[in-house]
């Protein structure tokens, strides 16, 4: 069901985040341990922000598996952002291609999904049908995550280009109200795990959410500090209230430092402001 992380903060190395911690993004991909099958090999995405030159995020997708590509390998300790999102990625809904791989991106928007909409393909055209004309042609792959979030995108923008924070939120929550309304108009009882992380580079906005609330979504946890560090192959979350800070969100926790990672509550958002902020609060359905 696919791993993924996001980082908000000091400009930081992608290799510190994605190889050296114990159980790094890069290890998940062939041994992660927080769901029943350890294996995330149907390729991976990485999107990072360079605000000294615009606004417009990089992505970097490839469908070899994360722990077989080269060119990540080398890139990895060369590459350094203000933020940060990468998945690792275990197939449902389409195939494996560079389409299919998150993050998926739009504008100055970035987006990654770990679980599956429940009944998918039942919906699937009458979702695509309430998409405005150029949402709908944006839509390149065949997956329920980037369906999910072209509704998304057409919740946000209804209401003009800017947007802030609680506007992330508000559309997001709008997002789940709607994909309930369609799976409960075409009869669909199973469930759907929606964590999704969406980012513009400033802000990031996370979920941790399963639509039967008599079951447990998969994990999520949250983590902050004055930065994360590696130092001779340990890495951890530095604490302190220095100007320099850094927020992380992920599927799994990179280290074994238990008191550095903060579990999400079910069906919670972790929403991480401009200024670095912490807001874990109810999704509001």
């Amino acid at each position: 069901m696919c791993r993924f992380l996001a980082y908000k903060g000091a400009p930081i190395l992608m290799d510190k985040l994605l190889y050296q911690p114990r159980n790094s993004l890069v290890t998940q991909s062939f041994r992660a341990r927080e769901r029943e099958e350890p294996l995330n090999g149907d390729g991976f995405g990485v999107g990072w922000y360079q605000p000294e030159i615009d606004t417009l995020p990089a992505v970097f997708l490839s469908v070899q598996p994360a722990w077989n590509n080269m060119n990540l390998r080398y890139l990895a300790p060369k590459i350094q952002s203000p933020c940060i999102i990468a998945h690792v990625r275990a197939a449902t809904h389409g195939g494996v291609s560079e389409t299919n791989s998150h993050p998926f991106h739009y504008g100055n928007l970035l987006c990654m999904h770990n679980g599956s909409i429940g009944g998918f393909r039942v919906i699937k055209r009458a979702l695509r049908m309430r998409l405005s004309d150029g949402i709908y042609d944006w839509i390149k792959g065949e997956t329920d995550s980037e369906h999910f979030f072209a509704l998304f995108l057409e919740k946000l923008y209804q209401n003009g280009d800017s947007h802030e924070t609680d506007d992330l939120v508000q559309a997001l929550c709008e997002t789940i109200t709607e994909l309930k309304e369609l799976l409960n108009d075409h009869g669909i009882t199973k469930p759907s795990f929606l964590n999704v992380v969406i980012t513009d580079g400033n802000s990031v906005v996370a979920t941790r959410y399963v639509s039967d609330h008599n079951m447990e979504p998969h994990t999520l946890y949250h983590s902050e500090g004055r930065c994360f560090e590696c130092i001779d192959g340990v890495c951890r979350m530095t604490k302190g209230d220095p100007q320099d800070h850094a927020v992380l969100v992920v599927s799994e926790k990179l280290t074994d430092v238990s008191e550095d990672w903060n579990k999400v509550p079910p069906n919670h958002f972790v929403v991480v402001d401009k200024n670095l902020a912490i807001s874990v609060h109810p999704v509001d359905e």
